[in-house]
């Protein structure tokens, strides 16, 4: 068809207009925002505990929120993604938090915050990263990308 007029063709999108999907969207968007909001409250409270993970820590919440604005956009490639990153900081969370618990010791640099109750904010990270995986590869399988070609309607104005 190149070459022809295509004002009479429209790109649809019909798996996006479902209702499990626009769920699906929320969640992982969600979910990607509290993971954010939990990592915050870990940097900004043990700000001075946190030897090398600075940078990691600030970049991970900076992924996090391009991964949201991206998957408000509908974009699909940013769920797989959203997994593989929410499987590494579940590993990160599984070996992290129990460090925060047990830094009751001589030697420990103190942080603003009591460290048990950092070491609870990362363990919460663990289930809010299962649950993101679980979401993200459900919006996967949707198949949000799926594009059919449909004839304008008459009545409606040209694009």
């Amino acid at each position: 068809m190149a070459g022809e007029d295509r004002g009479d063709i429209v790109i649809d999108h019909p798996n996006r207009r479902k209702a499990s999907s626009k769920a699906t969207k929320a969640a992982v968007i969600v979910l990607l925002l509290v993971s954010v909001a939990l990592m915050a409250v870990v940097a900004i409270g043990g700000w001075d505990a946190l030897a090398g993970a600075k940078g990691v820590l600030v970049a991970y919440m900076g992924v996090y929120l391009v991964l949201a604005f991206y998957c408000a956009r509908w974009s699909r490639g940013t769920l797989p993604v959203s997994a593989a990153l929410g499987i590494i900081l579940l590993i990160f969370a599984a070996i992290a938090g129990p460090e925060w618990l047990a830094r009751d010791r001589t030697g420990f640099t103190d942080p603003a915050v009591d460290s048990g109750l950092l070491g609870l904010i990362t363990l919460l990270l663990i289930p809010v990263q299962l649950l993101l995986i679980a979401f993200a590869m459900r919006g996967f399988q949707q198949e949000w990308n799926v594009e059919v070609e449909r004839p304008r309607d008459p009545g409606a104005a040209p694009a």
